[in-house]
């Protein structure tokens, strides 16, 4: 008879320790970037960083809708992410006429995406082989929104007009990653009533309150040690942030988590010890860029 390997599952402990060395070297090396004091510096590589994110994360996504059997268009897609990126950076950097205007970049955004979808539909035209083209064009230009897209508001938030950008940027990667810390801790701790056991067997409702509690309490914390640098960063803005980015961060995960389970994986990579791959590292992020992006404009500023 033979022998079979028995593997020892991998602690809890363990699993939270990778998470937090993975994320905590990461994050150094982009908000190192950001406070380097060097503009053209941490601008470049805080560019070359998002196009990174963007795409290594729009690659794995695409290769969890192939492991549904779903076709797409992966590089037109991933042509029009770097195009997105770079054309949001091109304008904040003054190259395409007025920079200080929100709007401005926003509509550049929605006629890349209406050509977007025109040359998607061109490129099914002249397909060959491909007989699903009504799902392939879906599938890509849902892949292009969740991945670059929702993306690219990080550097809108970075380079929002008369503010410090830098700050707001730190302040909701921290909120969101306090988030999944606390849901992580206070699940594992104490959870015991599941939330959506098909999508995400791990979550619990015990580990959701633990998100918001830990994600507020850093929210105020953050609020308090540096609100002289953010615009309109008040105690209460603070609390209904905090309680805001807490929640959607949790939405964003499980949001993630069904797409893996639709495909059967486990992790969308093996990138980040720990962690898994790019969405796995971002997943919670994605959702809250846009809000705190969209908070910062109309309440904290209203431009």
């Amino acid at each position: 008879m033979s022998e079979a390997t028995i593997v020892a599952p991998v602690s809890k402990v363990r699993i939270f320790f990778n998470r937090l060395a993975s994320t905590v070297v990461l994050w150094t090396v982009i908000l190192t970037a950001l406070f380097s004091g060097h503009k053209a510096v941490s601008d470049c590589v805080f560019l070359l960083l998002m196009v990174t994110l963007a795409t290594s994360g729009l690659l794995e996504f695409y290769g969890i809708m192939a492991k549904r059997g779903l076709v797409c268009f992966k590089w037109s897609g991933l042509l029009a992410g770097i195009l997105l990126l770079a054309g949001t950076f091109a304008h904040f950097q003054g190259w395409l006429g007025l920079a200080n205007s929100p709007s401005r970049v926003n509509d550049f955004e929605t006629g890349l995406l209406i050509l977007f979808v025109i040359g998607l539909c061109v490129r099914q035209f002249v397909s060959r082989s491909n007989t699903a083209g009504i799902l392939a064009i879906s599938t890509t230009i849902f892949g292009f929104m969740y991945v670059p897209w929702l993306l690219n508001f990080i550097q809108k938030i970075n380079f929002f007009p008369g503010v410090d950008g830098k700050y707001y940027v730190l302040y909701f990667i921290l909120v969101t990653k306090f988030s999944d810390m606390g849901a992580y801790l206070t699940g594992s701790l104490i959870g015991k009533h599941k939330m959506i056991p098909r999508i995400s067997p791990g979550k619990t409702w015990e580990g959701f309150v633990g998100a918001i509690v830990v994600s507020t309490a850093a929210s105020l914390g953050f609020a308090h040690l540096f609100g002289e640098h953010m615009a309109g960063m008040t105690p209460a803005n603070a609390v209904i942030l905090g309680l805001i980015l807490s929640m959607t961060a949790v939405v964003g995960d499980l949001i993630e988590s069904l797409f893996k389970r639709e495909a059967g994986v486990k992790d969308s990579g093996k990138f980040f010890p720990g962690i898994g791959g790019i969405l796995d590292l971002l997943d919670s992020l994605l959702f809250n860029a846009p809000i705190m992006y969209l908070y910062l404009r109309h309440v904290l500023t209203h431009t």
